[in-house]
């Protein structure tokens, strides 16, 4: 299938062959009909692809201040790759789609296929959507016309904030396609409108609709006019759906409204308010988040749980039914907002004619598919460009009959793609086949790194008998049930860590490395514990080997805050940041001590009054069977300008000191001082390539499985003891 993906370094958009996503649970599979291309929030994206380095910076202050930090804490280089990916990463466009349900997932029962819907999925063949954010069409609401629901939902929501009233006067500032609906709605709600722009041609156009209009570019005056529109009385609200970086809309709105005004911002400006105007006049300022109540809440949009209809009366879903019945009821009119129409095929020149000088509103796009079978557009896998990466003779002589490691790999997200990927790419393996959930990431990252296919059935790569080796990049949970497939069929696999979220998951992780001992080459378990196999701890662990007492480590980690709500912290899904990663150092702490750990105290920072405290605020300590013992202050609640990491190991009258994983010195230590690299190196690529290089000489996983299992065991203990303490 195609979709519609606009690259953030230069603001090309491309129709991109990617594979179809599949259904699953909640979800519906749609065959799109017709998408809208936004004049306003896609026209956005496109001129910020298309602007300079500097504009972007500018535009976006606060990415800068995350880039700062990020440079800070991590160093140039690492800063540097990081915003190459982010601007060589493709945007999904699109978001106002019309189309045919196809498949339907479990827990989805009030639509059935064939159901023609509208949806916020992106300009694509095929797209996967939520149940919460699609809606069934009247039989009376065309499809051309069912594609402005989504606008008219966003326009709706910041009507509600508003809460307009019968013969009320409202100035809606911005006339592009949601100015334009949001006019319309307000007027058969029985208010007066008075539209702003400074656009002559949507003025116009809201003159055509039976809106009053106020043209800024003729130098018309906005307070005169809104001041004789309210009868000197001033506006009762004022609904922002302009699309600028200038304060001056909400200034404006606080100039014309009246005491207790309303100002609501549906679309974006500056918000540098003057507090005298709102404090005179007591005015109210809110900022309308998208379609509704429901957005950007995992439960609501991705999980499929509604908010009571008594207690939340208009969710997302429930404004698109909304915008439906107006529609229906023909109380909005937007076939007048349809200025061009492009087939599917032609959505390159559709987003150059955004871009361009051309005035446009309302961009159609129209799928034509009657060309290609619907085996054709689900299509889950799809042939890459194919790179060729010549391995050196040296390397390829010492490869001579050994076992030639043909690699699959599940997941590309913000790690995968930054980091692993590329350690991957980079040790001249070949990449067959990359699973992704949507394809999207599959396409884009298969292409850079050189796969030869990409798709969204992950069960192909373990039925395909040219795929020996399988790498696991996907979320916490579904590790365990990931390792066990590729163990149950005699592949090679590389978790990314956790091992598993659960202890009864590795009991069944263990019951199958059992089972695959039976094969003839018996399949190696490796987990991406990295930081083991980064040069600067190598040279520790060389340095101790002359050290025969117990020995002290201190590791502190600044984790940095992430949200409660984030997969990470959520205890069925990321398991929790100390299983998730805290498993790092509970690993180091048994490599640098090269003893089995026999005792776990640990303890979390304490709850507060009204104050949701996760257990990424913890000290932990561990004793080892030869006397040493390490702690671990694994804390999210330092300051982001200090370095994430630092590893103290005190022996013998001597200290060693690594900063970060770029500096280690030495204290009294004899015969070395300090090592430092350019760039931070934990170990990635060296983790990969001992892992595949074992595979070809089938020698054992670099982690023996026995390891793996203990320490996932202590990982798990330092958690329940600590939540057990409190």
């Amino acid at each position: 299938m195609k979709q519609v993906l606009q690259n953030l370094g230069d603001g090309r958009a491309e129709l991109t062959e990617v594979p179809a996503p599949k259904v699953r649970q909640g979800h519906l599979l749609i065959k799109t009909v017709a998408s809208l291309v936004s004049s306003g929030t896609e026209r956005s994206v496109v001129e910020l692809g298309q602007a300079s380095l500097f504009q972007k910076a500018r535009r976006q202050p606060e990415k800068v201040l995350q880039v700062l930090e990020k440079f800070k804490k991590e160093g140039l280089f690492q800063t540097i790759d990081a915003v190459r990916e982010k601007l060589d990463h493709p945007i999904i466009m699109g978001y106002s789609n019309v189309g045919v349900v196809l498949e339907k997932g479990a827990e989805v029962e009030a639509f059935k296929i064939g159901d023609r819907v509208v949806s916020n999925g992106p300009h694509a063949d095929i797209v996967l959507v939520p149940k919460n954010l699609c809606a069934k069409i009247p039989e009376t609401v065309s499809d051309e016309h069912a594609v402005f629901t989504v606008l008219g939902a966003i326009g709706l929501q910041g009507i509600r904030l508003a809460n307009p009233t019968l013969g009320e006067n409202f100035v809606v500032t911005g006339l592009g396609l949601i100015g334009l609906i949001t006019a319309q709605i307000l007027k058969a709600n029985g208010c007066r409108v008075l539209g702003v722009d400074l656009d002559p041609s949507k003025i116009a156009m809201a003159e055509s609709l039976g809106i009053q209009a106020v043209n800024l570019s003729s130098g018309e005056d906005l307070l005169k006019s809104a001041s004789a529109f309210s009868n000197d009385l001033g506006v009762d609200g004022v609904i922002i759906t302009a699309a600028t970086q200038s304060d001056e809309p909400v200034r404006q709105g606080a100039k014309i409204c009246r005491k207790r005004g309303r100002i609501v911002l549906v679309g974006v400006t500056g918000l540098n308010l003057d507090r005298s105007l709102f404090y005179e006049k007591e005015l109210s300022f809110q900022v309308s988040c998208s379609y509704g109540p429901g957005r950007y809440d995992p439960e609501y949009e991705e999980r499929g749980a509604d908010y009571p209809y008594g207690f939340v009366r208009w969710t997302e879903q429930r404004n698109f039914e909304a915008a439906l019945e107006l529609l229906a009821t023909k109380k909005l009119a937007v076939q007048p907002l349809i200025s061009h129409r492009f087939k599917f095929e032609e959505a390159a020149n559709a987003y150059e004619l955004l871009g361009g000088p051309e005035p446009s509103l309302g961009i159609l796009l129209t799928y034509d598919s009657d060309g290609m079978s619907e085996s054709e557009l689900v299509k889950k896998t799809v042939k890459l460009p194919q790179k060729t990466t010549r391995i050196p003779d040296d390397e390829a002589k010492k490869r001579v009959g050994q076992v030639e490691p043909v690699v699959g790999v599940i997941g590309a997200g913000n790690y995968g793609l930054r980091t692993f990927l590329p350690a991957l790419n980079a040790t001249g393996a070949k990449l067959k086949t990359l699973s992704t959930s949507t394809g999207v990431s599959g396409a884009y990252a298969g292409k850079k790194f050189g796969f030869s296919y990409a798709t969204t059935d992950t069960a192909s790569l373990f039925t395909d008998p040219e795929i020996n080796t399988i790498f696991v990049l996907t979320r916490h949970n579904t590790h365990s049930g990931l390792v066990c497939e590729a163990l149950k069929v005699g592949k090679n696999v590389y978790v990314e860590k956790p091992l598993a979220i659960f202890p009864e998951q590795v009991k069944t992780i263990e019951a199958a490395y059992l089972s695959s001992r039976e094969y003839e080459n018996p399949p190696i378990v490796m987990i991406g514990f990295n930081r083991r196999f980064a040069p600067h701890i190598q040279k520790i662990k060389e340095l101790l080997k002359g050290i025969k007492q117990p020995i002290s480590i201190i590791i502190t980690v600044n984790a940095g805050e992430v949200p409660p709500g984030d997969w990470t912290q959520d205890p069925m899904v990321g398991g929790g940041r100390i299983i998730g990663e805290g498993c790092h150092f509970v690993d180091l702490l048994y490599y640098l001590t090269g003893s089995r750990p026999t005792s776990v105290c640990s303890t979390k920072i304490g709850s507060a009054p009204g104050v949701f405290v996760t257990d990424d605020k913890m000290t932990f300590t561990i004793k080892f069977e030869n006397g040493s013992f390490g702690t671990v202050h694994y804390l999210a609640n330092g300051a982001k300008s200090f370095p994430k990491e630092r590893i103290e190991i005190f022996c013998g009258g001597r200290i060693l000191q690594l900063d970060n994983f770029q500096s280690l010195k030495g204290f009294d230590w004899p015969g070395f001082k300090k090592i430092s690299l350019w760039k931070q190196d934990k170990g990635h690529k060296e983790s990969i390539t001992r892992f595949l290089n074992a595979v070809r000489t089938q020698s054992g996983s670099p982690i023996p499985f026995e390891e793996i299992v203990d320490i996932t065991d202590t990982t798990f203990d330092v958690v329940r003891v600590a939540s057990n303490e409190s």
